[in-house]
């Protein structure tokens, strides 16, 4: 009898999970966009990762969308984030990443 493995977390999404909180750090706040599009395309494979990738996912539209409804004149996503929320959006992005790791190591 042979059983199937379930692979994991893709390494694809495990970069992609990692580049989110640098890119956040580093002011790219709105190119962001991108790899959290790669992690919660990968998530609908991986269902630990579902929760995890919807959250950050969530977070993002929020502050995208308040961004571009506000009244600011903020040239950017990332000049119109506070202090507080570049922290709490890279923490999110951490948690997310932490959370592939894990599940790629539970996989083996």
């Amino acid at each position: 009898m042979t059983t199937t493995r379930h692979p994991g977390t893709s390494t694809n999404v495990l970069v992609a999970a990692w580049t989110v909180p640098v890119m956040v750090a580093g002011q790219f706040a709105l190119l962001a966009g991108l790899p959290i599009a790669v992690v919660l395309i990968g998530a609908l494979r991986e269902r630990r990762l579902r929760w995890w990738a919807g959250a950050l996912t969530a977070l993002y539209v929020v502050l995208l969308t308040l961004w571009l409804s506000g009244p600011g004149s903020a040239p950017s996503l990332s000049k119109y984030l506070s202090p507080v929320a570049t922290a709490l959006f890279a923490v999110a992005g951490i948690a997310v990443a932490i959370a592939a790791v894990v599940s790629r190591r539970r996989a083996r």
